[in-house]
């Protein structure tokens, strides 16, 4: 069978595509400001070898000639594709929002997520290009041409519609979050160049973490959004990000792992050797506590005529794993198919739902805290 050839051939080229990716998909350019430069970072290794893994005490790999196996290249080539998948997908999801920004700070900072996560996605197309031939060529086009829009993006979280602000801020702190898992369990890799790649990553997702976070405290403090509807939100969001984490017991996960090309979230902290049919979910778990502490935060913030907000229980809504496709209501009960999709459009945001957000930043109703002008908590 022949084997289409990819119409990048130098990193140049592929910088023409993403350019013109940006004007496909209708995003502002104008608003990204002059002053900002798209560039490749790469960072100093924390380590010269290998970390963990079969190869571990070995040196870290700095060209694809130096990796022994064809499989661990093909597995690289898997990840770093995913990875830059989302970054360009996120950035799909969010651009429709620029026009009703809540405040100027409010545009400020998503104008600078959205340009690091284009910036993400740069960096992922220049390891591809430069370094993985042919199939890197190929592959970097495919994170250009695919669309959220026609949930053609690789992982569900990232082919879901972003419809207002406060799914904005929802998706920066629980999707993002994730991200901040995934880039931290690559920046050991044995791949050294894509190790490289991930501590100025990281660097940059800390802001959209905090944007997030504190947005959603922003809204918490104002009370004007009915915790109901957050509620729905955080449904919607937390549990796509389960999935982000992969199978509960994953043959790529642990292949990955004995090879030394992902770890687990903050390797160089564990002792003991993991178990390698739990990797993943060891992660998912983490992040589960994480939120969960995040949700508390919020929760003591919020006015005392309102509920308080609670995660979404791990089995809801899941389309990867065992609860996979399973009708697990948002508290953990098993109902009948019919009665779970009753309940799904109960406890996440409907049309209605959607339209309330939408209308307050239309009638630019004080939804949300100025940052300028921070609300008195809730006592």
């Amino acid at each position: 069978m022949l084997v289409k050839k990819s119409r990048v051939q130098t990193f140049d080229d592929w910088i023409d595509y993403f350019h013109q990716w940006r004007v496909d998909i209708g995003y502002p350019t104008d608003l990204i400001g002059a002053d900002y430069t798209f560039e490749t970072k790469l960072s100093e290794l924390e380590s010269d070898e290998v970390e963990f893994g079969h190869f571990a005490g070995q040196r870290k790999w700095e060209k694809v000639s130096d990796i022994p196996d064809q499989r661990i290249k093909d597995a690289l080539l898997h990840l770093i594709e995913f990875q830059g998948d989302t970054e360009f997908a996120s950035v799909e999801q969010q651009k429709g929002l620029l026009e009703r920004a809540p405040t100027k700070y409010d545009l400020d900072s998503m104008l600078r997520v959205n340009r690091e996560e284009m910036r993400h996605g740069w960096q992922m197309g220049y390891l591809l290009v430069t370094h993985f031939g042919d199939a890197g060529k190929q592959r970097s086009e495919r994170l250009l041409t695919r669309r959220a829009s026609e949930r053609t993006r690789l992982l569900g979280s990232f082919n879901e519609p972003v419809n207002n602000w406060l799914d904005f801020f929802t998706y920066t702190d629980f999707i993002d979050r994730d991200g901040k898992y995934q880039l931290n369990m690559l920046s050991r890799s044995a791949f050294a160049p894509l190790a490289q790649s991930m501590r100025p990553m990281l660097q940059e997702e800390a802001f959209h973490l905090l944007t997030g976070n504190a947005g959603l405290m922003r809204i918490v403090k104002a009370g004007v959004i009915p915790t109901a509807i957050i509620q729905k939100y955080f449904n919607k969001w937390i549990s796509t990000a389960y999935d982000l984490f992969g199978q509960d017991e994953s043959s790529t996960a642990y292949w990955a792992y004995l090879w030394g090309v992902k770890g687990r979230y903050d390797e160089h902290l564990f002792d003991a050797a993991p178990d390698m049919n739990k990797i993943n979910d060891v992660s998912r778990n983490q992040y589960y506590k994480e939120v969960a502490a995040i949700v508390d935060a919020l929760n003591k913030n919020i006015k005392p005529d309102q509920q308080k907000l609670v995660m979404p229980d791990i089995k809801f809504n899941r389309a990867v794993g065992m609860y996979a496709g399973q009708p697990y209501s948002v508290t953990g009960e098993l109902l009948s198919p019919e009665e779970y999709e009753k309940h799904k459009m109960d406890v996440v945001p409907n049309e209605a739902d959607v339209q309330f957000v939408i209308n307050l930043e239309k009638e630019k109703t004080p939804w949300i805290v100025d940052p300028n002008q921070p609300a008195t908590p809730a006592r």
